[in-house]
């Protein structure tokens, strides 16, 4: 019985340091590898480019997808990016998301056109501001990539 007790102290010792050993590598990868805020906003053009043809051909399903991502990068942003001055301005697109997402939900194009437009302006208005004036954003005028049917499917 004493044995099976010291065996059993035993590998619960070893499995809480299993379990510290972990979640010491854990947290180490979470220090060697976290994208950039480049990164993320590369992510976020894509988002951008794929939600307008989306849009303009009635796919709400793919249009709803793709706010959906820009909403998740933005977040993962802050809480990732803390110590980048110029995610406290992210905030400025959040009229646009929430015009946006309201006209996906209607499925009114003419709204989605209006809270697109208002999203490009509130990205390089947010460039602007955080003294990236030089990267400014477009509606797109060609598809952002060619593997990809953006036409809605019943």
């Amino acid at each position: 019985m004493l044995a099976s007790t010291l065996i059993s102290c035993n590998q619960n010792s070893n499995s809480d340091k299993s379990v510290q050993n972990l979640a010491v590598q854990v947290q180490e990868l979470k220090e060697k590898y976290r994208p950039g805020l480049g990164e993320y906003m590369i992510g976020i053009q894509l988002h951008h480019s794929k939600l307008w043809y989306a849009g303009i051909n009635r796919n709400w399903k793919l249009a709803d997808y793709e706010i959906g991502e820009i909403k998740e990068s933005f977040e993962s942003i802050k809480e990732v990016e803390t110590d980048r001055p110029e995610v406290k301005t992210v905030g400025i697109i959040e009229p646009a998301i929430v015009g946006l997402t309201q006209a996906i939900a209607n499925k009114d194009e003419t709204e989605f056109k209006k809270s697109y437009e208002l999203l490009t302006a509130g990205c390089n208005n947010c460039h602007t501001t955080n003294h990236f004036e030089f990267n400014v954003i477009i509606t797109p005028t060609a598809p952002p990539v060619n593997n990809q049917d953006f036409t809605a499917k019943p």
